[in-house]
């Protein structure tokens, strides 16, 4: 192994790598729940499976350390380190829905360079490296142009009517209710990386994530950004791994999400 830093060369490896585990993750939908992780959260036989198989041969084909969602890794804030989640939408996936997916991403001291959403079920790859283009199934996308909340799909992340925390429900509901006033397509899918890879490819006009887990978020970060979109926080500041949200959209969307993020206040005074 000739360790290199070539962002194309790592992610033509990358590609080639969540290729080879794509097999394993078509033929293990329906798995269990394997390891219970907290009261709405667990981890099937299928994710450790698969974060040690991609781990392993990451690790030995580019001399990059992985940071995994089962099982962690080195710091993410300096240097290089690999980015993994194995099987992001992991409720849809232990019930038999094919909206889940493999998501990985590249970041160099602290910032993602590489984006990878593999979507096994539906047979769809996007990938970028930062500065674009975005590549959909191996073939470049045009980069995303301004467009308006009302003509655009909006995905939504989950939300609990009752759940408190950064955002509580009444704060996301009150959120769902606004942007229904001005776009009636909203779609909540329960997988963060595939949300985000079509907002990044234009199917989505933007995405709003309550989560803040990296290796939920970088993946996709990472191609919005290269497909042009603008990703910041829910609050409008510049996203990093660091942040407790995400709002990613294509330019225009992004401007009227945060027209109504900032009217509805802080979201403590929801709860």
């Amino acid at each position: 192994m000739n360790r290199t830093s070539d962002p194309q060369t790592l992610l033509a490896i990358a590609g080639d790598v969540l290729d080879g585990a794509a097999g394993r993750f078509v033929a293990g939908l329906g798995a269990p729940s394997a390891v219970h992780k907290g009261p709405k959260d667990f981890a099937t036989e299928v994710d450790l499976e698969l974060e040690r198989t991609i781990t392993a041969e990451l690790e030995r084909r580019t001399g990059i350390e992985v940071h995994g969602e089962e099982y962690g890794g080195p710091a993410t804030h300096s240097g290089d380190v690999w980015i993994l989640d194995p099987i992001d939408g992991t409720f849809n996936y232990s019930s038999g829905l094919p909206t889940a997916g493999m998501l990985l991403a590249l970041l160099r001291d602290g910032v993602p360079i590489l984006g990878l959403t593999w979507l096994p079920l539906t047979a769809e790859t996007f990938a970028a490296v930062a500065g674009g283009p975005l590549h959909r199934n191996g073939i470049p996308l045009p980069r995303l142009e301004k467009r308006t909340l009302a003509d655009s799909m909006i995905s939504f992340g989950a939300f609990n009517l009752d759940s408190g925390g950064r955002f509580p429900g009444p704060y996301r509901f009150a959120l769902l209710g606004e942007l229904s006033r001005v776009s009636s397509r909203i779609r909540i899918r329960g997988s963060t990386g595939a949300d985000l890879a079509y907002t990044a490819s234009g199917s989505f006009g933007g995405a709003v994530v309550f989560g803040h887990h990296v290796w939920d978020n970088a993946a996709g970060v990472a191609l919005v950004r290269a497909a042009g979109g603008i990703v910041t926080d829910l609050h409008g500041d510049d996203w990093h791994i660091g942040s407790k949200s995400v709002l990613a959209a294509a330019p225009g969307v992004h401007a009227e999400l945060l027209d109504i993020l900032h009217a509805l206040g802080d979201p403590g005074d929801a709860a």
